[in-house]
């Protein structure tokens, strides 16, 4: 039913839930599998307190932000290949809006479904919080199977 299933993941113990619930639906399915995190895309500046951050500064911490997305990824990626996913692709994507980058991701490697997970925040908490997953839900094109 599914040829390249995505998941989406930040690293997070939630996030893992998703991870090998998609690994276990990637080999039911004989499918690949595509991990995605997306980082946030060159801040023009961060303010602690009422210091603006060097652009060194700026650029150290998206160093930090890229590496440990890559080791969030190449985790995944390794943790199907030991399990015996066909195909695992390890991807990062940069963007300010991470719904959209995780939609774009569907889009650009022909994924069937996107697997995430969800807080399950509601009310006030969802307001003020957002909601990545009920963005991807309400726009994306692509099946999207939520895990809480």
């Amino acid at each position: 039913m599914y040829e390249r299933i995505l998941v989406a993941t930040d690293g997070s113990e939630l996030s893992e839930l998703a991870v090998t619930a998609s690994i276990d639906l990637a080999l039911l399915m004989s499918a690949e599998l595509v991990a995605v995190k997306v980082v946030h895309h060159y801040p023009a500046g961060y303010f602690e307190g009422s210091l603006l951050l060097s652009q060194m500064e700026v650029q150290r911490m998206q160093q930090q932000a890229d590496a440990e997305a890559q080791r969030v990824v190449d985790a995944v990626k390794a943790k199907a290949d030991a399990r015996g996913v066909k195909s695992t692709r390890a991807v990062i994507m940069k963007s300010e809006l991470i719904s959209e980058a995780i939609i774009e991701a569907a889009r650009v490697h022909k994924s069937d479904l996107i697997v995430m997970a969800s807080h399950g925040r509601r009310g006030i908490r969802r307001l003020l919080m957002g909601s990545e997953t009920l963005h991807v839900l309400t726009h994306s094109h692509t099946p999207v199977l939520v895990l809480r």
